[in-house]
C-alpha cells in the first residue's frame, strides 16, 4: 500500500502518512472491512500524553500503562492488512 500510494501523498502531512491512513480508513468503510484501529488502540494512544505529563511532574517516576483490553489483546486476531 505504501508503494502504491506514496506519490499521491507526497508533500502532504507527515510525509504522506496522513493521506495513507485516511485512504485506508475510507477503503475499510467502503468495503465493510474491520478498521485497522479500534477503541482500545485509540485509548492506548490517548493515554501516552497524560502518563508522560504525570511522570515528568513526578521527577520521571514511571507509571504503569493501563491495559484497556483487560488482557484480551493477547487473543486479538492479526489485522488483514498485516497478515495478507
Amino acid at each position: 500500500m505504501w508503494k502504491a500510494l506514496n506519490q499521491k501523498g507526497e508533500g502532504l502531512g507527515h510525509g504522506g502518512m496522513d493521506f495513507i491512513e485516511d485512504y485506508r480508513l475510507v477503503e475499510c468503510l467502503r468495503k465493510g472491512l474491520p478498521m485497522d484501529m479500534d477503541v482500545y488502540d485509540a485509548a492506548a494512544l490517548s493515554a501516552v500524553f497524560p502518563l508522560s505529563e504525570r511522570s515528568v511532574a513526578n521527577k520521571s517516576r514511571p507509571f504503569d500503562f493501563p491495559d484497556f483490553t483487560r488482557g484480551q489483546w493477547k487473543a486479538r486476531p492479526a489485522l488483514g492488512i498485516v497478515a495478507g
